[in-house]
């Protein structure tokens, strides 16, 4: 079996990556947000230049599949009508900015609150003819909200976060560090980016053009007196589930997937979407319109839906890395995930869908057959080697001895 190849970036609209089906074309809304004309008009899109379908990124974009390199430039034009296209490819590679979709109401607007200003001034920053030079992978969070965080679990290597001490105390905190140093509305962005010059001078990109922040912090790296504080991080929000959540409603999709044309249907609910990171939609209003939702087999409203509890990436031969088919298989076995549990099915070590650890995971290691891996991530030593997983059960996948 041959060792899966790390891109070391991630596609964007503008330089969209080959897979098996075509290309994939991302788009990073800005703050994570589509209004409904903006939503429908990118659902349109994806039926004459995909594959008909919109999936949801860990990162809280959206993936088009099986676009042609024919229909790549009409598409572009059609994402620029509706401003969800950046001037250039490599200032939408740098804005790799994941903001709070569960924002507190501030004058009556959400996008009043600071993690909105914060986030288009970092974006303008890393826009900017003098923006660092960042790996492609290296990101920013925006996390604010009273006295909670939504995004501690979420992947960033250089965090706006709300403190511990409450009300609209913000630090600022470099990922692997426990602690911040406070930071305001009109500073966070400016620290922000002398952070990101500092990862940079500092060695944190390696020969390879990589490099996270938690990496280099863990190999010893020390952070300017300036950059560093004592003030811990707010407490985590509990994990999201599809229902009321936040003052607003989530909506999920199995497997981060809709199809594109009931995703325009939800976007006349009206109001804006929030994308999220956990491969659901957040409403803030409007979604108490759509009284039709529970009977629609397109989404998850049931907190304790199975397919909650298993993540799976597209898998062959969508992947041409992938090494086995994933969703069916997860689908197939997500009846047998407890409450609390998660499996994750990886068409290769790599585990794009779920890049940290797993209480269960499957990873293909060629027609068939999978590697059980427990309590660990795709590429971890296997507990099971080179299994078919059609007869595992729940002891199987979780053993309690």
């Amino acid at each position: 079996m041959s060792a899966p190849v790390i891109q070391g970036w991630c596609p964007g609209a503008l330089r969209p990556m080959m897979s098996g089906d075509g290309l994939v074309v991302r788009v990073r809304p800005r703050n994570n947000s589509l209004t409904a004309s903006q939503a429908e008009g990118l659902a349109a899109t994806a039926i004459r230049h995909g594959n008909g379908y919109l999936s949801l990124s860990n990162r809280a974009n959206i993936n088009i599949r099986g676009v042609t390199t024919e229909t790549h430039p009409d598409l572009i034009a059609e994402l620029m009508a509706l401003d969800l296209v950046d001037a250039n490819a490599e200032n939408e590679a740098r804005r790799n900015i994941l903001v709070n979709p569960v924002r507190p109401h501030f004058l009556g607007d959400p996008d009043l609150y600071p993690n909105v200003p914060i986030a288009d001034a970092l974006a303008d920053a890393l826009a900017g003819p003098d923006a660092p030079r960042l790996p492609g992978k290296f990101g920013f969070v925006v996390d604010l909200h009273l006295g909670l965080r939504y995004l501690g679990r979420d992947i960033g290597d250089i965090r706006i976060e709300s403190a511990e001490t409450g009300g609209q105390d913000f630090i600022l905190r470099a990922d692997g560090m426990s602690t911040g140093t406070r930071v305001t509305g009109d500073t966070a962005a400016g620290l922000a980016i002398e952070m990101a010059r500092w990862f940079i001078a500092s060695g944190g990109v390696g020969p390879d053009g990589r490099g996270r922040m938690r990496d280099h912090i863990a190999g010893g790296a020390q952070l300017p007196a300036g950059l560093t504080g004592d003030v811990s991080p707010a407490p985590q929000a509990r994990p999201p589930k599809p229902g009321p959540y936040g003052g607003g409603k989530l909506l999920a999709f199995a497997f981060g997937q809709v199809r594109a044309e009931k995703f325009a249907w939800l976007a006349k609910a009206g109001g804006s979407i929030r994308i999220t990171p956990w491969r659901m939609v957040y409403f803030s209003s409007g979604l108490k319109r759509r009284r039709d939702l529970h009977h629609d087999g397109d989404f998850i409203t049931n907190p304790a839906d199975p397919l909650l509890n298993v993540v799976a990436c597209t898998g062959a031969p969508g992947c041409p890395q992938a090494l086995g088919p994933t969703r069916a298989l997860a689908r197939q076995l997500a009846p047998l995930v407890p409450q609390g549990k998660l499996l994750h099915v990886s068409g290769c070590a790599k585990g794009c869908a779920h890049p940290g650890p797993a209480p269960a995971t499957l990873t293909a290691t060629g027609p068939g057959r999978y590697d059980l891996i427990l309590n660990d991530t795709a590429a971890g030593t296997p507990a099971r080697p080179g299994i078919q997983p059609d007869d595992l059960t729940t002891t199987d996948l979780f053993p309690t001895g």
